[in-house]
């Protein structure tokens, strides 16, 4: 088995055809059949399903491929980490944020990244741990930084607790509830939300049912930060948002907060990365840098819950 065969039943799968794959890693088509039929004979077993239209994985071929992602991304990686322990500047990041990471946490630490790693392609992934799991464990994504997850990450990842977060309620401007003061002055109000599990409606339910509140009618569910404030500008919708979301250009321009009385807490902010391998010079040190950056959102979020204590 050959690294180059690995990259071509990848190409294969993400492309869908042996025409396509072939193009895109400029070779002939009857070389690239041929790489993919000599694995496949070597493995045993078929891992494209071949079809008039193109193809598509078999579960086995399903399975190798998210192997030989793991073991690209892990070939590429090396090769960046020792040309920038030698000095370079050359290579990728990917990184999953969450809202809370991008607003709170990148802003100050981007400058100073593109200074130190200025060839240093970025590829910042908007989402949910539960959306970036599986890229983050075939190795396709170096870090995740947003709300921890209601499960233990497996034991193939690592979690490091950053810092604890609240929440804050968010409406459009001249919100015909925008006046109120406790969550019981909201519990004919319409919500949307993004949590961060498949199970919204418990989720949501139980913030209320800590003061006592029916559970609210949960209107919408997105898992896009930009998606849901644009719902919330256009409607009388209401969200619970973590409070490092008032740094977005969207509230104050065309959203506001709600100041109601009750400290609502929020999931806390959490990093997770593949146990057991480091990451290249520049994820750390990206990574480095937002971590540099969580005392402001801790004395945020601390500030926050001392006055909701008085």
């Amino acid at each position: 088995m050959k690294l180059n065969q690995l990259r071509d039943i990848v190409a294969v799968a993400e492309r869908g055809s042996l025409r396509a794959a072939a193009r895109h890693l400029d070779l002939a088509q009857p070389a690239l059949t041929r790489s993919v039929r000599d694995l496949e004979r070597e493995l045993g077993a078929p891992l494209f399903e071949r079809r008039a239209r193109g193809m598509i994985l078999t579960p086995m071929g399903a399975a190798f491929v998210r192997r030989a992602n793991a073991v690209l991304s892990e070939v590429r990686r090396a090769r960046e980490e020792v040309e920038q322990l030698h000095g370079g500047t050359r290579g990728e990041v990917v990184a999953g944020l969450s809202m809370v990471a991008l607003t709170a946490l990148l802003p100050k630490a981007l400058s100073l990244f593109r200074a130190r790693y200025p060839n240093v392609q970025l590829h910042l992934i908007e989402g949910w741990y539960t959306t970036l799991e599986n890229a983050l464990r075939d190795g396709s994504m170096d870090f995740y930084v947003g709300p921890e997850p209601v499960q233990t990450p497996p034991g193939d990842l690592v979690q490091e607790l950053l810092f604890e977060n609240v929440r804050i309620v968010l409406g459009r401007k001249d919100h015909p509830l925008g006046a109120a003061r406790s969550l019981s002055q909201l519990i004919d109000a319409e919500w949307a939300t993004t949590s961060v599990t498949f199970k919204a409606e418990e989720e949501f339910s139980e913030l209320f049912s800590r003061f006592n509140l029916p559970a609210p009618k949960l209107a919408l569910r997105s898992q896009s930060a930009l998606t849901l404030m644009s719902s919330l500008a256009a409607s009388d919708l209401l969200a619970m948002v973590p409070i490092q979301w008032i740094q977005s250009p969207w509230v104050g321009d065309q959203l506001e907060r709600i100041p109601v009385r009750e400290s609502l807490r929020a999931p806390s902010i959490v990093t997770i990365r593949r146990a057991g391998l480091p990451l290249t010079p520049a994820a750390e040190y990206l990574l480095d840098l937002m971590r540099r950056n969580v005392p402001g959102a801790v004395k945020q979020a601390r500030k926050e819950r001392a006055g909701k204590s008085r």
